[in-house]
């Protein structure tokens, strides 16, 4: 996401919670170079934000789009605990303005 914000890119952030699952879908609509870990060295500016993502989530992948691409990172919940069905969208440009949909 940082990449795509530093270039000036579109992104689209979608925040879905199901019956089992939080799921975060950050979509970039430059596809030719899919998203890979990488070693950051120690005064690297980047290099870390899916390593973190790996970390943390207890999945992720992405998925090519008709334009772009989508980086899915999931989280799983306790069923007592989900809302099925409840999605938030947030999307921002390139000024960085934040919109909730």
């Amino acid at each position: 996401m940082t990449n795509a914000l530093l270039r000036e890119r579109l992104i689209r952030v979608r925040i879905a919670l199901t019956a089992d699952a939080l799921r975060v879908e950050v979509t970039d609509p430059r596809g030719e170079r899919l998203p890979e870990p990488r070693a950051a060295e120690g005064g690297d500016q980047f290099g870390r934000g899916l390593l973190l993502v790996g970390a943390l989530a207890d999945r992720w992948w992405c998925e090519l789009c008709d334009v772009g691409k989508t980086v899915c990172a999931e989280w799983r919940v306790p069923a007592r605990r989900a809302a099925r069905g409840v999605v938030c969208h947030l999307a921002m440009d390139t000024k960085g303005r934040l919109e909730w949909r």
